[in-house]
């Protein structure tokens, strides 16, 4: 008898056997993909992780259905690192597994309907959506499930195809499809025929009259003695300015020949820079503290200055690694930094860089996966976002967490809710490399355990160049209103600023985190404000498209003409977003060309590099965005950043409000003055006497960093205490209630520890499920290890109760 162990990709805690042949026994290794039946007519792909003889007890056990790989595509690192995850995060190692692979490499059976052969059909005895299925059925043999939703115009298709079956006119059957495919480029080159002189003059008499050919042809072997490599039939298209018809007319004569060669989707295209990395004094002596911190740490804090030039000491440190062969991991917290990222680093280190994150589609992922998998050249330096960590490196030397208090580094949903940063500490440990972490303004936690000597510590208080920290200037919005000083959502001395600024051709970045046009239309009459009717929000108005719109289920409506509930035609907007800045800014500075950054703006695969290139090309004079300006982007033309409401932030029901706060306003404050003229911010605010604001007009990180040390130590929170947070989700209210309030007590009774709720949160209700917490809060000297057993022992009693077993628990541990 002989079984392997897989893991499947489905939101499920533990392992399955299945049985093998003897052959296929020897045949497997740990890391290789195998697809399997699961429920009654499913196919998954399967992940092995053991090989054994055990028979399974409690099941009879399935025989496999294919092997889909002839080695691993997962190395036995990352499966011990995916387990420590799902352990550690509390979540199931299906998710982690699914998480963490390219959807490419995750084969699921697509159920496909064809139609019973050499069968009559009375179509009479159809219904109209029948009829439509049967109809598409005579054009092609077979259809997936998914094809028929647009032919019926509706999602609930399965009783149609359903009675399809019960009349015995369908039947379905289940058919791994491959999904990754190679890219491949069609090279064109002359027949062999014509090899020769004399096949050569027989070519040109041929074409005497074909002008539009002979040109090509000519064209053909110009470009051919220039280049001396092969041709592709765009560059051939191109460079002769002619159409492809008339090259495939030319291969039809037999005079071209086409041949197809597999390319990478991701290639380098520049030059590499000759020149070497000069470090500043202050950057030299940065760069020598981290190298002597690694001797005795496996992990180091660089807390330098916006702009006091981290990424070139980054890029001395990989060059290190690269000498000695290794694998080096660069995570960033977006996506729109690895794209300014990607061109630096390719300057220096050319086609040896690979990034891999959302952004790139599934094709390009999977060979980005095996470039690593292979220790390839092109995949020694890989960039990307949290999803990177995931990736099968064999010879791992050094990780570089850049902006590593970004909270987008914690996964909110799905599961596995991990944290980047954290996750990427373990997985050095386990290849035994080094990690860095960089930032401006560091998490609390992570300057805790710096200070404490967790971690290793090395600052840099000044910017590169001895460029000036940029002059902050606190402007009072209630005195500003007060005095009728304000157009729009401007203040007079942020207009003047602007006004200075593009008078000296210098580039201007606004700051308002929050997108669309206004959060908020108000009927004047009656105060009736719509809302979304899956979530307990109110609708934000989109004036591009003149609809109003839930950010959190994307549910839309148009803008009403009158008011929902009283008619009254008296609607005004409140509050504002980035879109309606923009607008005020065209109608303030006609002249000045604007740009946008923000979720609706970035939607496409090169979003970020259109905007973030012509802002970098001065194309663009004013740029309005969200957080996505905050984080790391360097310009070095941007004189001065404009903060339009720093309030939005700070009164968030949040422990982090504060921190998150002056993180925020000093990145974005970071932007301005990068070259020799010192920059200027302008903070526009209700509150200039808060501590908070101060602290960021001060720089001073290390008061915000104490006074909010003191505060986390009285409230119990990190990093004085870890906080695991359950949140429970159910459509309906009363059953939420009940259920929450059950676990709550036996939590309370079983655990010696803080245990907060059941609260309903800010947003209590999305999607149409009612939404519960209850927050767990785990002293340093308590074993996390033995309450996570005992959370998971509730949790399992918890679901065995029938009338709870509705209610969905998703759990976040260190929560954000």
């Amino acid at each position: 008898m002989y079984f392997v162990e897989v893991i499947l990709p489905l939101s499920l805690a533990k392992t399955f056997t299945y049985s093998v042949s003897e052959a296929e026994f020897h045949y497997i290794k740990e890391g290789m993909r195998v697809a399997v039946p699961f429920g009654k007519s499913k196919i998954y792909t399967a992940l092995v992780i053991e090989i054994h003889q055990n028979k399974p007890e409690l099941y009879e056990a399935k025989e496999i259905h294919q092997i889909l790989d002839e080695k691993p595509i997962v190395t036995e690192i990352q499966i011990a690192h995916w387990q420590w995850i799902a352990s550690y995060y509390m979540c199931a190692i299906g998710d982690v597994y699914r998480g963490a692979i390219p959807s490419a490499l995750l084969l699921e059976s697509e159920t496909v309907i064809s139609q019973k052969q050499d069968l009559f059909v009375d179509e009479s005895l159809l219904s109209d959506d029948e009829y439509l299925v049967y109809q598409a059925l005579q054009q092609q043999n077979s259809l997936k499930v998914q094809d028929i939703i647009p032919i019926l115009n509706k999602k609930n298709i399965f009783p149609v195809i359903q009675k399809l079956i019960d009349k015995n006119i369908l039947v379905l059957q289940e058919e791994m499809l491959e999904s990754y495919k190679p890219k491949l480029v069609r090279y064109v080159r002359l027949h062999s025929k014509y090899d020769s002189n004399a096949g050569l003059s027989e070519l040109l008499e041929t074409l005497k009259n074909a002008n539009k050919q002979k040109e090509i042809v000519l064209g053909y072997f110009q470009l051919s003695a220039m280049e001396k490599k092969p041709l592709t039939v765009k560059k051939l298209v191109e460079a002769t300015k002619s159409s492809a018809a008339i090259v495939k007319a030319l291969i039809e004569k037999e005079i071209f020949e086409d041949y197809f060669i597999q390319e990478d989707r991701v290639n380098f295209k520049g030059k590499i820079t000759d020149e070497l990395l000069q470090l500043s004094t202050a950057q030299q002596t940065a760069f020598y503290g981290i190298k002597e911190n690694f001797i005795q740490k496996d992990v180091c804090l660089l807390h330098g200055v916006t702009s006091s030039g981290k990424t070139e000491i980054y890029i001395k440190l990989i060059e290190e690694y690269l000498d000695s062969g290794q694998q080096i991991l660069y995570l960033l917290p977006e996506i729109a930094l690895t794209t300014q990222l990607v061109g630096r680093l390719r300057t220096y280190f050319g086609n040896k860089v690979a990034v891999f994150h959302s952004k790139y589609n599934n094709n390009e992922r999977v060979e980005v996966w095996n470039q690593v998998l292979q220790n390839s050249e092109k995949a020694q330096v890989v960039i990307g976002a949290r999803s990177a960590l995931f990736l099968p490196f064999c010879n791992l030397g050094f990780i570089i967490v850049d902006e590593e208090h970004e909270q987008t580094f914690k996964q909110v949903d799905p599961a596995p809710r991990y944290h980047a940063r954290d996750a990427a500490i373990v997985l050095a440990h386990s290849h035994k490399s080094k990690v860095l972490l960089g930032s401006a303004t560091p998490s609390l936690e992570t300057y805790f355990n710096a200070k404490s000597g967790k971690f290793g510590l090395v600052e840099i208080s000044e910017r590169f160049g001895n460029v000036m920290m940029p002059n902050i200037e606190l402007v009072d919005l209630k005195d500003k209103y007060f005095r009728k000083k304000m157009t729009g959502h401007f203040s007079d001395v942020l207009i003047e600023e602007i006004t200075n600024a593009l008078a000296l051709g210098e580039q201007v970045i606004l700051f308002q985190n929050r997108r669309g046009y206004s959060p908020i239309i108000e009927c004047m009459t009656c105060g009736h404000v719509p809302q979304c009717a899956q979530c307990d929000v109110s609708l934000t108005y989109h004036k591009h498209k003149n609809q109003l719109r839930c950010h959190y289920c994307g549910y839309t409506m148009a803008k009403p003409t009158h008011c929902h509930s009283c008619s009254s035609v008296d609607l005004a907007t409140k509050g504002f977003g980035t879109e309606q800045i923009e607008q005020e800014l065209i109608s303030i500075f006609p002249s000045a060309k604007t740009g946008r950054m923000d979720q609706d703006t970035t939607r496409g695969k090169f979003g970020f590099e259109k905007i973030i290139d012509s802002f970098k090309n001065r194309e663009i004079d004013i740029l309005v965005g969200t957080q996505m300006l905050a984080k790391g982007l360097d310009f070095d033309n941007v004189s001065l950043v404009g903060i339009m409401n720093a309030d939005n932030m700070l009164y968030h029901p949040d422990f982090r409000a504060f921190e998150r706060s002056f993180q925020m306003m000093t990145q974005v404050a970071g932007r301005a003055g990068r070259s020799e003229k010192q920059g200027k911010v302008i903070i526009q605010t209700y509150n200039p006497n808060h501590n908070t604001i101060q602290q960021v007009t001060n720089n001073d990180y290390f008061g915000m960093y104490k006074e909010q040390l003191y505060d986390r130590q009285i409230y119990k929170y990190p990093p004085y205490f870890r906080i695991i947070k359950l949140t429970l989700k159910q459509r309906d209210f009363d059953k939420l209630k009940e259920g929450s309030m059950w676990l709550y007590q036996v939590m309370t009774q079983n655990l010696n520890m803080p245990v907060l709720g059941p609260e309903e949160p800010a947003i209590s209700r999305i999607r149409n499920e009612f939404i519960r917490t209850i927050i767990i809060k785990i002293p340093q000297e308590a074993s996390i290890i033995s309450t996570k057993k005992t959370i998971q022992k509730i949790l399992n009693s918890f679901e065995a109760v029938a009338q709870y077993r509705a209610i969905k628990v998703a759990l976040n541990v260190d929560f954000y």
